[in-house]
């Protein structure tokens, strides 16, 4: 089912009643491809679950239109969307059994979609085969693991073979073992039934490894809408820059000098194509070479060995992070009793950003780069978009 979100905007009274209304979802236009999962990703109140919320029908949007296929279902509501939703809290019946809270969304169907008591059993038990749990149906909640109990929630939503299915942080309340497995399952089961997703998540990782695509959000606005690898290589601007990415890009401030990059004294790389200004510069921590002449250089804080890498930690008096991780193969050698430490620079990871709008500035061989052109399209209207309401 191919969802089209048509400037979807979404704005909330503001409590203090003499300034205007805060706006949780602005202008979002996207197309969700049918058959795919889709990460919507960003920090805490930037509007990924309002968004989320608008696509189930638990909020009315402000203006905008939201289509199901070509079905405009911007009034309709949720228990007429067709969509299966997951909690972060899985919201199970506690004195139901498992196989009783799979088949509860089955019992309220009237109609002609009515089924027969054999029709619905043997639809619960292919949900919860689908998510392996068909083992546990006579249990209650409470004898159940939170990987299962999320199972039984993922069974539930999947038992009606929803149009749609939202998930809403799905993977929060599981310890971190349990997290990497449960959304390997969930991508399986995704694949395997081949429904539309999408996924909120504020945990970068989790979107970059299951999602066919991520938008990446910040204050309701899209940030930046591609596939997890390209948005991490090719951020728009300096925010998704430093969303994405663990450990975190090193961000310095830096200057253009005569076609060279400065940070501090060192020219630390040739930069063609950039006028001559002051810059963010963001370089990935697998962005450096280690090199005893290398042209940049850091004050050795610590190194940590970390089995088929080496986390080498330093400072920098330009740098705007408190502390630099640079990752280095653990073959490399770090002389842990010098003061400090020098590398060379990999242009590919090093990322220029504009100190004013903090947009990536391309330079040198990121000029002729292969960007996605569905990429650059979708940084031009999201910039276009953010302009105009910053007008």
């Amino acid at each position: 089912m191919k969802i089209t979100l048509d400037h979807l905007t979404k704005k909330f009274p503001n409590r203090d009643k003499t300034k205007g209304d805060v706006t949780a979802v602005g202008d979002f236009c996207f197309d969700i491809p049918d058959g795919k999962l889709i990460g919507l990703l960003g920090p805490s109140g930037c509007g990924k679950s309002t968004t989320l919320n608008l696509i189930s029908g638990l909020e009315t949007p402000t203006s905008g239109r939201i289509f199901f296929g070509e079905d405009d279902v911007t009034k309709l509501p949720p228990e007429h969307r067709g969509i299966g939703l997951v909690f972060q809290n899985y919201a199970l019946y506690p004195h139901l059994t498992v196989r009783q809270n799979i088949l509860f969304p089955l019992q309220n169907l009237k109609g002609k979609n009515k089924l027969s008591k054999e029709q619905m059993n043997e639809k619960a038990l292919e949900a919860a085969k689908l998510v392996q749990i068909d083992e546990l149906m006579d249990r209650k909640p409470s004898e159940l693991s939170g990987g299962q109990q999320q199972r039984v929630a993922i069974a539930r939503a999947l038992v009606k073979m929803p149009r749609v299915l939202l998930l809403d942080e799905p993977l929060s309340n599981l310890d971190a073992r349990l997290r990497l497995q449960t959304r390997e399952e969930l991508r399986r089961i995704q694949q395997k039934t081949g429904i539309t997703t999408i996924f909120v998540t504020h945990d970068q990782e989790e979107a970059m490894s299951i999602s066919d695509e991520i938008v990446v959000m910040k204050s309701g606005i899209i940030q930046q809408i591609g596939k997890p690898q390209d948005v991490y290589d090719s951020p728009a601007n300096l925010f998704v820059a430093k969303f994405l990415g663990t450990p975190p890009i090193d961000v310095f401030n830096g200057t253009v000098k005569g076609g060279k990059l400065y940070i501090g004294d060192e020219a630390v790389l040739p930069a063609v194509g950039v006028e001559d200004q002051d810059v963010y510069v963001g370089i990935r921590p697998e962005g450096f070479i280690l090199n005893d002449k290398g042209a940049f250089t850091c004050q050795l804080q610590n190194v940590e060995v970390m089995g088929r890498d080496t986390s080498v930690v330093s400072t920098h008096k330009e740098s705007l992070n408190v502390t630099i991780r640079s990752i280095i193969s653990a073959e490399n050698k770090v002389d842990t009793a010098s003061k400090d430490v020098r590398f060379d620079l990999k242009p590919y990871k090093v990322f220029l950003f504009n100190k004013e709008t903090e947009k990536r500035i391309l330079f040198g061989g990121q000029l002729a780069a292969d960007v996605p052109a569905e990429m650059e399209e979708s940084l031009d209207t999201a910039a276009g978009r953010t302009d105009s309401q910053s007008k």
